[in-house]
C-alpha cells in the first residue's frame, strides 16, 4: 500500500471526499490521455465488448470513458469506497448512463466480487494499491472471457505543476518534494509485464501516454492546491523550514503567491499502460 492512495485507504468520509475532488480535478487537468488509451483498447478487442469491469474505479473517470468508447457495453465499476461510488453514480446519471453503468462495493483484498464474466477488465492506478497484486491479477484472469483484454494503467511519475523557479523560495521545490515522496514509496509500482504474464495473460503490449497543456487549464490552480496540500501533509517534518514556508504561501487562498492566483503553472504528466489478452 502506498501513501499516494486514491481509493484504497481506510480514511474518514471527509478525507475520501477530498480524494474524490482530487481525482475529478486530475481528470480535468491530465485526463486527455484517456480517450487515446480507450481507443487502443478498442483496437485490441476481437469483438465488440459486451461487459467491461473497472477495478478500483474511484469517481468513475475511466468507467465513463469506457462507456463512451463501447456504447453498447455494460460497465461495472468496483471500488471499496462508498464515497467514491456515490460520486460515480451521480456522474453516470448526469451523463445519461445509469442504465448501462452499475457500481459494486468490493474490497479486492478480501475477495473478487460476484460479477459476470467480462470482455475488458480495466485497472487504472489501482493495482499497486492492493495487498497482493499477483492474486488479484489471477482473479482478473478468471473474470475475463476467452480472448478478453486486461488493461493496467499507472502514473509514470508524480505530476509536474510548478516552474523550477517560482520567484519565491529556493528554485527546485517540486523536485525536492518528489524526491522526498519517492523515499516514502509514493506511487511505487513495478513494471507489470512479468506479473501479467505470470498470471497467464499473453500478447502483452506496453505504451506511454503523455499529458501536457500550455496554457494550463483553468482548474489547474485548484488541482495544484489540493495535490500540494497532500504533499505538505505527507512531508510534514521532512522538508527544510524554508521549503515548508514556501509551500504554505503556495497553498494559502488569499496569498498573492498562491497557486490559485499564479499564471505560470505547468501541466506535465505521463502514464504507462499495459494491455494483454486472456488466451
Amino acid at each position: 500500500m502506498t501513501q499516494h492512495s486514491h481509493h484504497h485507504s481506510g480514511h474518514t468520509p471527509e478525507h475520501e471526499a477530498a480524494l474524490a475532488d482530487l481525482l475529478d480535478l486530475d481528470a480535468e487537468v491530465f485526463g486527455s490521455y484517456l480517450d487515446s488509451v480507450a481507443e487502443w483498447v478498442g483496437q485490441r478487442t476481437r469483438e465488440t465488448p459486451r461487459r467491461v469491469v473497472d477495478v478500483g474505479a474511484g469517481t468513475g473517470v475511466g468507467s465513463l470513458t469506457l462507456a463512451r468508447q463501447f456504447p453498447t457495453a455494460e460497465v461495472i465499476a468496483l471500488d471499496r469506497s462508498e464515497v467514491m461510488l456515490t460520486r460515480l453514480r451521480t456522474a453516470a446519471h448526469g451523463q445519461g448512463l445509469t442504465g448501462r453503468l452499475s457500481v459494486v462495493h468490493a474490497d479486492l483484498d478480501v475477495a473478487w466480487p460476484a460479477v459476470d464474466a467480462a470482455d475488458v477488465v480495466w485497472a487504472a492506478s489501482s493495482l499497486h494499491e492492493v495487498a497482493d497484486p499477483d492474486r488479484v491479477l489471477q482473479d482478473m484472469y478468471g473474470a475475463l472471457n476467452t480472448g478478453g483484454v486486461l488493461v493496467v494503467v499507472e502514473m509514470d511519475a508524480l505530476p509536474r505543476l510548478l516552474p523550477d523557479d517560482l520567484g519565491l523560495g529556493r528554485p527546485g521545490l517540486e523536485s525536492r518534494c518528489h524526491e522526498a515522496l519517492a523515499r516514502l514509496d509514493w506511487n511505487a509500482h513495478p513494471n507489470w509485464r512479468s506479473h501479467v504474464e505470470r498470471a497467464g495473460f499473453v500478447d502483452v503490449e506496453e505504451r506511454s501516454f503523455t499529458s501536457e497543456a500550455t496554457p494550463a487549464p483553468p482548474s489547474t490552480g485548484r488541482y495544484a492546491q489540493n495535490f500540494l496540500r497532500r504533499i505538505r501533509s505527507a512531508l510534514d517534518g521532512q522538508l527544510a523550514a524554508d521549503d515548508r514556508d514556501t509551500l504554505d504561501h503556495l497553498l494559502a487562498d488569499d496569498d498573492p503567491d498562491s497557486v490559485l492566483h499564479r499564471g505560470n503553472l505547468t501541466v506535465r504528466g505521463s502514464r504507462t499502460v499495459w494491455i494483454a489478452r486472456r488466451p
